[in-house]
């Protein structure tokens, strides 16, 4: 893997290969970081909002009713998980543009290392939480240092490894390392949820979500550690100390010459993290809730008898609520982090399978079109069938399978972008727009289908049915967009410097 001199990549066998593993790394912290939410926002909620509750006890509503209303599909749960999805992707659109000017500006490495710290001591924080507000900024920070992170990464390896061939396994290989996050996460969720009522006591609790959260600061170590003694990108570095590299500017964004690659990539790059925000991540409110999965239900139940069972045979006092509460919390949210395994799985083998189509299909148009039409028809149908399956207790193995191929379709677009963005825009303007069709498009525009799922399918009592039809509407419109507005994506060409 030794580049020829005078290329500009790394020219040891070892900086390659340590630029590829930190990348992979890196992204697949950035996916372990964002789909954290879709596991413990039940399990929060339902934690931080103790206090709100007792308010709207004292303020004359039934415990009951007040209760309720902080379950999945309840009046005050949509209004707090509407916050917590789009609130922090709104942070991060707006200040990862921003950390995408920074890297044009000061350097790809730099910015790198910055993002990372950020949010991995945000997610730290994130874990010793105690309210839904503290939550709430914490989030904030964790999305923009992971909005900022990406970009930056991007453009690295994309001017590391300047010959297209070379850059295009790169870039599609080690992308595919963020489905590793998805494994990771998940994977960290089921052991919170087994170890919890073991671990060290959070705020007087066991709260599986919280050990989660607080994990998000592991993979972050090799990360700090060795990121900032890795090259610059040699194309950046140079033009800097020739003094010819030019000042971003958003403004040059929406230029005649690059108007339309602005504006398609934006939008069908939010197309693709609708389908997943409008949908996928929904799946622990569909399945998890106090109406879900009949089988999930079932999980819950037995983990609350054994723990009384337990602490009888140990001649312990028998449970409290709150204890009973957090094992049959904990059982439900291990046993939907094995449906995210099966969706990352599908993305896993999705991403790999898009970056060895990358070499073989020129048309970059044609390539995202393998994994969009199969995406628009498979993910609506998926999720409408699920409205039909909860009180079933034989069709978990099915859903698992279907969530598998919707991730397989939809996860594979992602690393499309990784590959795509740094071919359409100039040195000088790479990290400023990759920094808007990410985060305007995918993380503002793309994570607002989360906000359309939870707002439309609010009612009284909570209804997981209702949730999943509305995600199949939401995903299939965004699904929609994206097979459209392909027509008019640019292909890449000589970008003007």
């Amino acid at each position: 893997m030794n580049a020829p001199a005078g290329s500009g990549s790394p020219r040891s066998t070892a900086t390659v290969w340590l630029v590829c593993i930190i990348a992979a790394i890196g992204f697949a912290f950035d996916i372990y970081e964002l789909l954290m939410l879709p596991l413990i926002i039940k399990p929060a909620v339902a934690t931080l909002s103790v206090p709100l509750v007792d308010a709207l006890v004292a303020g004359g509503m039934p415990r009951p009713e007040a209760v309720a209303s902080f379950a999945p599909g309840g009046k005050n749960y949509v209004a707090w998980a509407r916050l917590l999805f789009f609130v922090p992707a709104l942070a991060g659109g707006v200040f990862g543009l921003l950390g995408g000017y920074l890297t044009d500006l000061l350097g790809r490495r730099r910015v790198l290392t910055f993002s990372i710290l950020l949010y991995a001591f945000s997610a730290l924080g994130a874990g010793f939480a105690t309210s839904l507000h503290q939550l709430l900024v914490l989030r904030c920070l964790v999305f923009i240092g992971v909005c900022v992170e990406f970009v930056a990464a991007v453009a690295w390896l994309a001017e590391l490894f300047p010959d297209p061939e070379r850059r295009e396994k790169v870039l599609g290989y080690t992308q595919a390392f963020s489905s590793l996050g998805g494994f990771m996460v998940g994977g960290a969720n089921i052991l919170a949820a087994k170890w919890a009522m073991s671990l060290p006591a959070i705020h007087d609790g066991h709260d599986a979500w919280r050990y989660t959260l607080i994990s998000g600061v592991i993979p972050a170590i090799p990360l700090i550690l060795i990121r900032p003694f890795l090259p610059e990108s040699p194309v950046w570095a140079q033009k800097k100390a020739a003094g010819t590299l030019r000042r971003p500017s958003i403004r040059e964004l929406f230029s005649p010459e690059l108007r339309r690659t602005t504006l398609m990539t934006t939008l069908v790059f939010a197309a693709s993290y609708g389908i997943a925000f409008g949908a996928i991540q929904q799946l622990p409110q569909i399945l998890g809730g106090p109406k879900g999965h009949v089988t999930i239900l079932a999980d819950a139940k037995a983990a609350r008898e054994k723990l009384t069972a337990d602490q009888a045979a140990a001649g312990q006092p028998a449970p409290t609520p709150k204890e009973l509460a957090q094992a049959g919390g904990n059982a439900s949210d291990a046993a939907v982090a094995k449906v995210t395994l099966a969706q990352e799985t599908g993305g896993l083998v999705g991403r790999f399978v898009l970056a060895m189509l990358a070499g073989w299909i020129v048309s970059r148009r044609a390539l995202l079109r393998v994994f969009q039409i199969p995406a628009l028809i498979v993910v609506p149908a998926l999720f409408w069938w699920i409205s039909t399956q909860l009180g079933q207790d034989d069709s978990m193995g099915m859903i698992k399978a279907g969530v598998f191929v919707a991730g397989f379709f939809t996860v594979a677009q992602f690393s499309f972008w990784g590959n795509y963005i740094p071919t359409v825009f100039p040195v000088h303007l790479r990290g400023t727009g990759e920094s808007f069709a990410a985060n305007i498009g995918g993380r503002v525009i793309g994570t607002a289908a989360a906000w359309f799922t939870i707002t439309f399918s609010q009612s009284t009592p909570p209804d997981p049915t209702k949730i999943a039809v509305v995600a199949a509407v939401v995903a299939g419109g965004y699904a929609l967009m994206g097979v459209i507005l392909t027509r008019w994506l640019p292909e890449p060409g000589v970008v003007r410097e």
